[in-house]
C-alpha cells in the first residue's frame, strides 16, 4: 500500500475519473520512460534528484488509475513558493465583493495559488526495444511529499501485464502542493481556471465557466461504467489531460481529461469528489474497486413517472426512485431476484432518489450482502438481498 513519508516525492496517478475497477499490470519485456517537469519551485527543489528512480513501467487500464512505474525524472527550477499567500482571497487591489465573485485579479490569484504545483508529464512506451508510442500530459502535486495527481491515459501502457514496483525520490525541501476543494458545490455558470501544459507549453492558464455539473458518460457516447463529468468551456488541448481545474479560491475542483475535437468550448473534467474516492481506494486497497450489480438504471422524476404511467397504468405509485429497465443474465442482480420494471426505493436502509446515491452507498462493498426494497407493477413491494461482485474493466 502506498504511504507518504514527509520530504519524499512519490507519484500517484489516479485515473481521475470515476475510474473503472482494475489492478496494475506490466508486460514482460516492455518498458515505459516517463519524464516529469515542473514550473518554478519544483526545479530547484528536485535538482539533486534528476537521475533518481520513481517507479518503472506505468501500466493500468484506462480510467482505472494506479501507481505507475516511472524510470526517469527530470527536475525543473525555482525557489519554493508560499502558496498560502497566493490564494484568491481579496486584498486592496481586488474588487471581489464576496467569495465566488469575479474580481479584477481573481483568475490570476487562482492560477498563482495552484501553478507552482503543476507539472508536465511525458511518457514513452517501449517493447523489445521498439518505441510503441509517446504521450504528454499534466499533473498536480497534492501533498508536500510529492504525490502527483494525473490521468491514467497520460502514463498508461495498456499492453502491460507485469507486476508494478514502487519507489521514491528524496527531497530536502517540502514540495509546493495544491489544495483540494469540493466539486459538489459547483454550479453552472461558476468561474473556473484550467492549468496545464498543452502541447508541452508549460505554465498555460485558460479560464471559463462551468457549463454542466453532471454531464453523464452516456451523453457523450461513452460505454462501460457510468461516470459523470464537469463540462466547461475552458480551452483544453492535447497535454492538458491530468491538469487541474480550479475554482476562484485556488482549490482543485476537477481533473481535466478530454474535449470534443470537432467543437470549441466543450471540455470535460473528472469531479474532484470522485477523484478523492479513487485516492482513498488506492490507500486502502492498492487499486480501484468497483462493485457490480448487473442492472441498467434510470433516474426517475415527476415527468418521467407521468410518461411511464401513461404507457402502463400498472406502473407503481412512486414520487422518485431508480427504475431498473434491464437485468443482465447471470449477474448478482438476477441471482438476487431483480426484474425489469422494478423501481428501487430503498438501498441498504436508505431512501433512494438517484443512481448516484446507489453508487455512493455501495462504495467498495464487494461480497457484502445489501438489502434492497423495490416496488413492482400494481405497487407490489418486494425486498431483495444482492451481493455485489467486483466489476470487470471490460464491462
Amino acid at each position: 500500500m502506498f504511504r507518504n513519508t514527509r520530504r519524499h516525492a512519490a507519484l500517484l496517478l489516479a485515473a481521475a475519473a470515476a475510474a473503472g475497477a482494475g489492478s496494475l499490470h506490466d508486460h514482460g519485456d516492455s518498458a515505459a520512460s516517463v519524464t516529469v517537469s515542473a514550473s518554478t519551485p519544483l526545479r530547484q527543489l528536485l535538482s539533486t534528484a534528476t537521475t533518481g528512480l520513481l517507479f518503472s513501467n506505468p501500466h493500468f487500464a484506462p480510467w482505472q488509475g494506479g501507481f505507475p512505474v516511472l524510470n526517469s525524472f527530470v527536475s525543473a527550477s525555482v525557489p519554493p513558493t508560499d502558496l498560502s499567500s497566493q490564494g484568491s482571497g481579496g486584498n486592496s487591489d481586488d474588487s471581489r465583493c464576496c467569495p465566488g465573485c469575479l474580481g479584477r485579479n481573481s483568475i490570476a490569484k487562482a492560477a498563482a495559488a495552484v501553478g507552482p504545483a503543476v507539472v508536465n508529464i511525458s511518457s514513452m512506451h517501449e517493447s523489445h526495444g521498439w518505441v510503441l508510442g509517446k504521450s504528454i500530459g499534466s499533473g498536480t502535486i497534492i501533498d508536500p511529499d510529492g504525490t502527483i495527481l494525473t490521468c491514467a491515459h497520460v502514463v498508461a501502457d495498456f499492453q502491460s501485464t507485469r507486476a508494478v514496483h514502487k519507489g521514491k525520490i528524496k527531497s530536502k525541501t517540502p514540495l509546493p502542493a495544491a489544495k483540494l476543494g469540493s466539486s459538489c458545490e459547483l454550479r453552472p455558470g461558476d468561474w473556473v481556471v484550467a492549468l496545464g501544459c498543452p502541447h508541452s507549453l508549460q505554465n498555460t492558464v485558460t479560464s471559463g465557466i462551468v457549463s454542466c455539473v453532471d454531464r453523464k458518460s452516456s451523453d457523450l457516447g461513452l460505454g462501460g461504467i457510468r461516470r459523470e463529468y464537469l463540462q466547461t468551456d475552458c480551452a483544453i488541448n492535447q497535454g492538458n489531460s491530468g491538469g487541474p481545474l480550479v475554482n476562484l479560491d485556488g482549490e482543485i475542483v476537477g481533473v481535466n481529461v478530454m474535449k470534443v475535437m470537432a467543437a470549441d468550448g466543450l471540455s470535460f473534467a473528472v469531479p474532484i469528489d470522485s477523484v478523492v474516492k479513487i485516492v482513498e481506494h488506492f490507500k486502502k486497497n492498492g487499486r480501484v474497486i468497483r462493485p457490480w450489480l448487473g442492472v441498467k438504471m434510470l433516474d426517475l422524476n415527476p415527468v418521467v413517472i407521468e410518461q411511464l404511467k401513461e404507457r402502463s397504468s400498472s406502473f407503481p405509485d412512486v414520487r422518485n426512485g431508480v427504475l431498473v429497465p434491464m437485468v443482465t443474465p447471470g449477474s448478482p442482480a438476477e441471482r438476487a431476484g431483480f426484474a425489469p420494471g422494478d423501481v428501487v426505493v430503498e438501498f441498504d436502509g436508505k431512501p433512494i432518489q438517484s443512481i448516484k446515491e446507489i453508487i455512493d452507498i455501495m462504495g467498495d462493498k464487494v461480497g457484502v450482502p445489501i438489502e434492497v426494497h423495490v416496488k413492482r407493477a400494481n405497487n407490489v413491494p418486494v425486498t431483495l438481498t444482492v451481493i455485489p461482485e467486483e466489476a470487470d474493466a471490460s464491462r
